[in-house]
């Protein structure tokens, strides 16, 4: 994710960071300006059209459907910044919960039970890792298991298989472990529960979130009517502004087609994309801080 500062609004004007659209649209943007210049050319140069009132009337259309296009673009944008919006909380609980997992595990569990602390330190980490990487469908880390423990810990984990409920699995056994050993009391099983249930609870949605796009149609009906818009500008725009036509359609085509591509970009806050929710570092933060409590 890009961390900026929002106050320093003037020094991003100028500046082309990976995510900026106009890397990716650069050589539509190219191919449109050709092609509106054929178009000024062909009807101002060749077919000497810029008397006939009917073609000079296309732009009150575009008037109309200007409208349309923009309260569809709002709400895809919308509908796009939600999914994030929900995925950054999602991670944001796992962080409280992992937190709070911890604190109670070290409240009731002895100072002697390093074998217990250390399991729960590395296997609530793990937890964090494992959804990271199987949102970015990726293996495991095998630096989460570095000694003989984590070692034990990785042995019983199939890769094919739902890695973080291989882990959670691994937790409540150890859970339900230290109450048949009476380490821990009734109350305080029912309790544990309680926080732990909440792992599985946002690795579902965390899963919705990422299974379940926006509706496909919706999505090219979009597309389709932003590139109609912009290949019919030019019939209509060029009796007004002549050949100053070619650098309004190419900003008219960079603004509707950088907010789809920003909705595409949010819509899926689990991916590889500078603007996603930083899992990684939000796994990284639930490591040190659950270290910090059952060390």
């Amino acid at each position: 994710m890009i961390s900026y500062n929002p106050r320093h609004w003037f020094t991003y004007i100028f500046r082309f960071h990976k995510a900026d659209t106009v890397r990716q649209l650069a050589p539509l943007l190219l191919g449109v300006a050709i092609y509106s210049a054929v178009i000024a050319y062909l009807e101002l140069e060749y077919w000497k059209l810029s008397g006939n009132n009917n073609l000079r009337n296309i732009p009150i259309l575009h008037s109309l459907l200007g409208f349309a296009i923009s309260i569809l673009l709002v709400f895809r944008t919308n509908t796009a910044y939600d999914r994030w919006w929900e995925g950054r909380k999602l991670w944001g609980q796992l962080v409280n919960n992992s937190r709070n997992l911890a604190i109670k595990l070290n409240c009731m569990l002895p100072e002697s039970a390093h074998v217990h602390r250390n399991f729960f330190r590395k296997a609530i980490t793990a937890y964090a890792n494992s959804l990271h990487n199987h949102l970015h469908k990726e293996a495991v880390r095998l630096e989460l298991f570095e000694d003989e423990d984590g070692k034990e810990l990785l042995k019983e984990i199939d890769h094919s298989r739902h890695v973080p409920n291989q882990i959670a699995d691994m937790i409540y056994k150890r859970i339900t472990q230290l109450y048949k050993e009476k380490v821990i009391s009734g109350d305080q099983l029912i309790v544990l529960n309680a926080e732990f249930q909440s792992f599985t609870d946002i690795c579902g949605a965390c899963e919705r979130i990422k299974n379940t796009p926006i509706p496909f149609s919706y999505s090219v009906f979009i597309k389709k009517f932003i590139f109609v818009y912009i290949m019919t500008m030019p019939f209509g725009y060029v009796f007004s502004l002549g050949y100053y036509m070619i650098p309004v359609v190419a900003f008219v085509l960079y603004v509707l087609a950088s907010l789809e591509l920003i909705a595409e970009e949010i819509e899926d806050p689990f991916g590889g994309d500078p603007n996603d929710v930083p899992t990684d570092k939000i796994s990284e933060n639930i490591r040190r801080t659950v270290a910090e409590i059952l060390s």
